[in-house]
């Protein structure tokens, strides 16, 4: 039977003014890790950010935060090579993974941080939820694929986030979607509700905030 992946409603005013305070709040950049044994300790929930290099994972946690600054965006795709932590005033930790699919690093420098990415994913006790972020203008391709089916093999739920909503038009929109739906019926681990956001407009980011939020 087909899985219906409908867009995430949005949050009551409570709960998004709730999830608005607790961005709007301290939020601090912990470490960056290179390797598992300098993960932080697993003693509060975490959730990651998981994309295709160049998809806006940087963007759309600074547009979350409402700083600029705080993840490292990068013009050169594959820049990003460590697992980026931020700490969500004391609540949660929010993880930048690093870019994978594509990047303008020497191929053993690729292989070890895609080996980190794979030991978190399938690793970290804490982890309540990925969020796999998908670029509106293309859609789901193989390489996606690759990483959600190792998010199902991990038995980590993950949530499809669109970005660059922007970019594109309302029926290229609903094609995409209508794609990443029937993409997504090939992955028990993924949650029913799918995520559209813009990081320049600001299109989605209160109910990915409130989404968040109810998870931590």
């Amino acid at each position: 039977m087909k899985v219906a992946f409908p867009l995430a409603p949005q949050p009551d005013p409570a709960e998004e003014e709730a999830a608005r305070l607790l961005f709007a709040g301290p939020v601090d950049f912990v470490k960056g890790v290179v390797a598992m044994p300098g993960l932080p300790p697993a003693d509060r929930p975490e959730v990651c950010f998981a994309g295709r290099s160049n998809v806006g994972k940087s963007s759309l946690i600074n547009a979350l935060t409402g700083r600029k600054g705080l993840a490292r965006a990068s013009n050169t795709p594959g820049r990003t090579q460590e697992i980026n932590y931020f700490d969500l005033g004391g609540r949660g930790f929010l993880v930048d993974l690093p870019g994978y699919g594509y990047a303008k690093a020497p191929l053993p420098v690729v292989a070890k941080w895609q080996a980190l990415l794979k030991q978190y994913l399938a690793g970290r006790p804490t982890l309540r939820r990925a969020f796999a972020l998908i670029d509106s203008r293309h859609g789901v391709k193989d390489v996606d694929h690759e990483i959600m089916r190792l998010l199902d093999r991990s038995a980590v739920p993950f949530q499809v986030v669109l970005t660059k909503a922007d970019k594109i038009g309302p029926q290229a929109m609903a094609q995409t979607v209508a794609q990443v739906e029937e993409a997504l019926q090939k992955h028990p681990a993924a949650f029913p509700e799918l995520i559209v956001t813009s990081s320049e407009k600001a299109d989605g980011l209160a109910t990915l905030r409130a989404t968040i939020a109810s998870l931590l």
